[in-house]
């Protein structure tokens, strides 16, 4: 059974539509623009491609791989027709994000063995890493899993609160917290070994999202991860990195911060329903070949969806609503 028939319902594919709206809304009235009174694709038309690719923040770097694409496919055939163009756009761009050989498409999953599954979550102050967290954990515990949410971020006076909030009015999972002004590298021992003595499936640990200078960002997260793994050798299982979609080029410069300060394993790419900036999806999945794991197409707790690039580009160049207007 494939992927869409499996996990991809009709409820998620409108989800991600309505989610998509405002980036394809934008995207697909710079492409008529490009493309008004052409009826070839010639080098003009590339070029004007190549600003509406880099204006909807797919990034210059994956926007040459993109256009380099185009450029010898018009080789090849001599004569691309304009009306052509969204399709050929479409599959050079689900192609492209195909070269993530580490992207994963499971629903929600993740191994039975070691248990618990220890997930570190990370990135700056607004991104939406506490709502990120909570909705990861409503999935998992709608899913018969067993969830602890640890309270790293133990320097801001509401971040504890608003987790334990999350944990216990919304989730109704597990929560553990040591208060403010703690050494979040105790939090996340005292977590994972809160984790096994009451039979967690998996914990959850946040961790500060101030943005520090590179050097000192990399010392407190490597002291994190060092005791961590001194109470579980192996963990922690995954490195998730939240990232705000609205904030376009800068969920890039984050990237390669924290991809450089430490070893990010997935992304979650959230408020994509509040941005005409989805595409900047297309490049940080080219350019940092670390999966995009989640993605929040909505507010509601049950508006975080797992990546799927076929659904995701395929909803994109969904072009119904706009030849219904």
């Amino acid at each position: 059974m494939s992927f869409f028939k499996k996990f991809f319902n009709k409820d998620k594919k409108e989800d991600l539509n309505k989610g998509l709206e405002k980036t394809k809304s934008s995207f697909f009235g710079k492409i008529s623009k490009a493309v008004a009174g052409k009826s070839k694709v010639d080098e003009a038309v590339l070029d004007e491609l190549e600003h509406v690719l880099i204006a909807s923040d797919v990034g210059l770097d994956t926007t040459i791989k993109i256009i380099e694409r185009l450029e010898a496919r018009v080789a090849k055939d001599k004569f691309l027709n304009t009306r052509e163009l969204n399709t050929i756009l479409q599959h050079e761009i689900i192609s492209l994000l195909g070269e993530n050989e580490k992207e994963t498409i499971e629903d929600f999953v993740f191994p039975a063995e070691p248990s618990p599954h220890v997930i570190l979550v990370v990135g700056v102050n607004g991104v939406g890493k506490t709502t990120t967290i909570g909705k990861l954990a409503h999935q998992y515990k709608n899913r018969g899993k067993k969830v602890v949410l640890g309270a790293g971020d133990t320097f801001r006076a509401a971040a504890v609160d608003q987790l334990k909030i999350w944990a216990e009015d919304r989730v109704g999972c597990d929560f553990y917290a040591k208060g403010m002004n703690t050494d979040p590298a105790a939090v996340a021992y005292e977590t994972v070994q809160y984790a096994q003595n009451n039979n967690c499936d998996v914990a959850i640990i946040d961790t500060a999202g101030r943005l520090h200078t590179k050097l000192n960002l990399m010392r407190e997260l490597t002291k994190i991860r060092n005791s961590i793994g001194k109470k579980m050798p192996g963990a922690p299982h995954e490195v998730l990195l939240v990232l705000d979609a609205t904030t376009g080029q800068n969920a890039i410069e984050q990237c390669s911060k924290f991809t450089e300060a430490t070893e990010v394993s997935a992304l979650a790419l959230t408020k994509l329903d509040g941005t005409a900036k989805g595409g900047v999806a297309i490049g940080i999945s080219d350019q940092f070949k670390v999966p995009i794991k989640y993605i929040g197409v909505g507010e509601e707790i049950d508006k975080l969806q797992v990546f799927n690039k076929e659904a995701f580009v395929n909803s994109l160049f969904d072009q119904s609503r706009f030849e219904n207007e």
